[in-house]
């Protein structure tokens, strides 16, 4: 589900889970181990992409409904401690955002250090909300930190969509490209910060995140019961069967 590659000092981890690299425990878990394996093998800087199109669609809602609570509480366990994996990298990282990147997709490049997407009519957005499902604090946190507080807001209430030049332009990506040139642009930003002088770069940057860190240090102490407990309101249940019943006719 993962292809690595290793460019010098930079670690591409690319997400290849066809056909839209839904978001399912194996492949938190696989990102999760790429992460500690390119540190542990001396990786100064981390760059994710996906598949030309499409960035994630996010969580793999067919697999996961159904599930008893404890399946469902076991997958938001994987997906919170993957976002804490993300924000507590000692390695800088870069969402080179291919394509799509909506809810689940786009939470997980909220986490990296620097975002650069496809222009054109790909779109990004928590669009949660359309969707029945509430934005935890904790991840309404990390949005906010980069848009600002308003903007967070009417993004996240409306569950908003939006193509990348409105993404460039409200900040919640930092550069937009054509497609092909994504993953180049990603690798550009990255070999600029592991040129800078490493100590004073990488203590600046743990101190410059460390509202995130504090968040995200320990993903058990986060609310994930109370989310569950939203998942299984009636409403959600019934919003994401409609969604996964599109789905299977567009299969």
């Amino acid at each position: 589900m993962l292809n690595l590659i290793t460019h010098d000092a930079i670690v591409e981890i690319n997400m290849a889970r066809p056909p839209v690299n839904a978001l399912n425990i194996d492949l938190l878990r696989a990102i999760r181990d790429a992460v500690d394996n390119a540190v542990a093998g001396g990786a100064r800087g981390i760059v994710f992409s996906g598949l030309p199109g499409m960035f994630s669609a996010g969580v793999d809602v067919p697999s996961l409904l159904g599930r008893d609570r404890d399946g469902v509480r076991q997958f938001w366990r994987e997906f919170f401690a993957t976002c804490s994996k993300l924000a507590m990298s000692p390695a800088p990282t870069v969402a080179a955002i291919t394509g799509h990147s909506p809810a689940g997709g786009a939470v997980l490049s909220l986490f990296c250090d620097y975002r650069v997407m496809a222009e054109g009519p790909f779109r990004i957005g928590l669009n949660e909300v359309q969707v029945g499902l509430v934005v935890p604090e904790s991840i309404q946190m990390a949005l906010r930190r980069i848009v600002g507080g308003y903007r967070a807001e009417r993004l996240m209430v409306a569950g908003a969509m939006v193509e990348s030049a409105d993404a460039l332009q409200f900040g919640l990506v930092d550069e937009i490209t054509n497609v092909e040139q994504v993953v180049t642009r990603a690798l550009v930003w990255m070999q600029g910060m592991i040129a800078l002088p490493s100590n004073a770069m990488l203590k600046t940057r743990a101190i410059a995140r460390a509202d995130l860190t504090k968040v995200w240090a320990d993903p058990e102490q986060l609310p994930i019961d109370e989310f569950v407990d939203a998942y299984f309101h009636p409403e959600t249940q019934a919003v994401l069967e409609k969604l996964v019943a599109r789905l299977k006719k567009k299969d």
